[in-house]
């Protein structure tokens, strides 16, 4: 009781979880509850954790967010045993060597459930839910309910990006290391615009340390929560990071910035600079002239016959020796009859392996596949190897694995990498192919 005499305004949302807690009427109290709740009372109120990590912050950025991150683990929030249990490998593409994890952590997540929930109409006052999403400040401290997981265990940072309020955690399921999520203060939909851009790079100068990105802003190629605004970041250096410029492109409004086309499945425009401005300005006119552009021979629309815009961009910023690196990749959210699910998305005779939006993270070259895919990868293996018969496979899988190992497939992981590496270019709008070539050229030209 004396730590909650101590609390001061930061501390008043978790206090006010902690008293709903008790007044709620839990008619099932679940195993993770309530061990969230013991880790709960043993970890610091949110205020004494923030001061410590600004005064940890002193000394540089990264013994701040070892001290918050290593506390995170140590209450379980980040739940480093399940995330243990994952799958993960690589595979060498042409585009470099990709990261291929099949997650036991989450279920599978539809992307018209996604797009439905953006979309759905808003409850009548008094009647949201609360916290009305996952991603809302108002988790900290959270019990949890049937539908809504627990956050007793909680704890988040406040940050100020410009003259807004953001707060700073890890993500309990994380898909790489220090998985970090900045959420609005403010349940608002996300949005990719000049505040965007510039927030990321403001995020840089926070924690040079981690990279930042964005989903985007729209369906079926954005994220899984896009009714609130928020970015992600880490400790990780992903594939795409490290992939190559194969051209470069004169960007003559922006003589400071150096531009080139990414040797990537996505088509990816790097931005690189010492001036945040610049680059800003930059990125700006990129998104806006995407949102202009149309190339219908490539399948390649801004808007439909209503007037809805299909283009949008996912940003990724990260510090380079030259200051900071802004990569843009270039999306397109159409659909068609042959592609009903998107044309510029995991094509259907892919579903098998992958149906879920290709969002942030997987733009990056971090492949997180269903948990479904657990038992394939030996019954695929067995196959390949001769020592099962192709009637030991789901059926989903057989037509995939005989063409497999007929190619000469031996490595059921190297045949997973392969499948991957195709649904990325299944997300990619301009092809590397000489259409696809003619095509980019054309933007660029247009993008000046």
């Amino acid at each position: 009781m004396a730590n909650l005499l101590k609390a001061d305004s930061r501390d008043e949302i978790y206090l006010a979880n902690c008293l709903r807690a008790i007044s709620e009427n839990h008619e099932f109290i679940t195993e993770e509850q309530i061990s969230d709740k013991t880790f709960d009372l043993l970890t610091p109120l949110p205020s004494e954790i923030a001061d410590a990590f600004y005064e940890k912050y002193k000394t540089s950025p990264a013994a701040a967010t070892d001290y918050f991150y290593t506390l995170m683990c140590d209450n379980n929030y980040v739940k480093t045993e399940a995330i243990a249990k994952n799958r993960l490998f690589y595979y060498a593409s042409q585009y470099g060597e990709l990261e291929i994890t099949i997650n036991l952590s989450k279920p599978e997540k539809d992307p018209k459930a996604i797009a439905a929930a953006l979309s759905a109409p808003k409850p009548a006052p008094g009647e949201e839910p609360y916290p009305k999403c996952q991603l809302c400040m108002e988790n900290e401290g959270y019990f949890g309910r049937h539908d809504h997981p627990s956050r007793s265990n909680l704890r988040i940072i406040p940050v100020e990006l410009g003259e807004e309020n953001w707060g700073f955690q890890y993500s309990p399921y994380a898909y790489y290391n220090e998985h970090t999520i900045l959420l609005n203060t403010q349940h608002i939909p996300m949005k990719i615009d000049r505040r965007a851009f510039t927030n990321l790079l403001l995020l840089l100068d926070f924690l040079p340390h981690y990279m930042f990105g964005s989903n985007t802003d729209i369906p079926i190629v954005g994220g899984s929560i896009l009714s609130h605004d928020h970015y992600q970041g880490g400790r990780h250096i992903f594939p795409m990071m490290k992939a190559e410029i194969v051209e470069t492109v004169d960007f003559k409004a922006f003589p400071e910035i150096s531009v080139g086309i990414v040797n990537w499945p996505m088509t990816v425009l790097r931005l690189e600079g010492a001036d945040k401005e610049q680059l800003v300005l930059a990125a700006m006119q990129i998104l806006t002239k995407w949102k202009q552009f149309s190339l219908p021979e490539l399948d390649i629309n801004a808007l439909d016959e209503n007037g809805v815009q299909h283009h949008a961009i996912t940003p990724i910023a990260y510090k380079s020796d030259k200051g900071y690196i802004l990569d843009l990749v270039l999306r397109d959210n159409n659909v068609s009859e042959e592609h009903p699910d998107g044309i510029f998305h995991p094509h259907q005779e892919k579903h098998h392996i992958k149906k879920e939006n290709i969002g942030l993270i997987e733009v990056m070259g971090l492949a997180i596949l269903p948990p479904r895919l657990d038992t394939l990868v030996p019954l695929l293996q067995a196959y390949l190897s001769g020592n099962a018969s192709l009637a030991t496979l789901p059926i989903e899988h057989q037509p995939w694995a005989e063409e497999t190992k007929k190619a000469g497939e031996t490595s059921a992981e190297s045949a997973i990498g392969v499948i991957f590496t195709a649904i990325l270019e299944d997300a990619g709008v301009f092809k590397w192919d000489e259409e696809g070539r003619k095509g980019l050229r054309a933007f660029v030209g247009f993008m000046q």
